[in-house]
């Protein structure tokens, strides 16, 4: 949510996971074209105020190539086995 994740708020988040983790973060302008470029869907839901809106969205992780391509995409939810096999079929 670019209006209200903050590059601040964003890097305290991602440090959960691994301090090395950067999160991507679109301009408005830009959000569009990257959710295409990712396949990502999202729609802003309106709540009963203004500043009550959420997000609903895609949820997933994806793994990438030592040169940056997008290898896979695990939808949340799928569990750690899942996981697995698929790393494995890509390093094999």
């Amino acid at each position: 949510d670019p209006e209200r994740d903050t590059a601040e708020l964003l890097k305290s988040y991602m440090a959960n996971f691994d301090p090395s983790f950067v999160a991507l973060r679109p301009t408005p302008e830009q959000l569009p074209q990257v959710a295409k470029d990712f396949k990502i869907y999202f729609k802003k839901v309106e709540g009963k105020t203004p500043t009550s809106y959420t997000l609903d969205h895609s949820a997933g992780s994806f793994t990438f190539d030592p040169q940056g391509r997008v290898r896979l995409y695990n939808r949340y939810g799928s569990g750690a086995q899942a996981l697995a096999e698929d790393v494995k079929i890509l390093l094999k």
